[in-house]
């Protein structure tokens, strides 16, 4: 479980992140950017280490190739604690990202660990949005 005090400073840099992103406040951005990457190496391998602090962190990532090493140590970081959900979020953004860079391979690989993760989550959504993207990778 996620401490409540670091998720909520999580939340509100990332909805901070999102605002400047779409002011275009590069400057801005930039420092929060920062803020969010200390609390991550602040709480790396202590009990308030949490994968959604990474995984919030690669989001905002404008780097793809370090976007993907952060959402690595983030899915390890889920599976480390069993968490299904943050598992399969982590390895849709990663397939996205993988995609985006032209490695379709990668992200049929990362769709179908997303697949399989989310085999035991709520969101049915979700899941139907992680069929219908691979639908579209694979060959019939």
């Amino acid at each position: 479980m996620i401490n409540t005090k670091i998720y909520k400073a999580i939340y509100t840099l990332a909805e901070d992140l999102l605002e400047a992103d779409r002011k275009g406040n590069q400057a801005e951005f930039d420092t929060l950017y920062a803020e969010l990457k200390a609390i991550c190496i602040d709480n790396e391998n202590t009990g308030k280490d949490h994968p959604e602090q990474w995984e919030t962190l690669a989001d905002f990532t404008e780097d793809l190739d370090e976007a993907l090493v952060i959402y690595e140590k983030a899915l390890t970081k889920a599976a480390a604690i069993n968490s299904k959900d943050h598992m399969s979020s982590i390895a849709f953004s990663m397939a996205v990202l993988q995609l985006e860079m032209g490695d379709t391979e990668a992200a049929i690989k990362s769709l179908q660990n997303a697949k399989i993760s989310a085999n035991k989550i709520e969101d049915r959504e979700f899941k139907v949005e992680i069929d219908e993207m691979l639908t579209k990778l694979l060959p019939e």
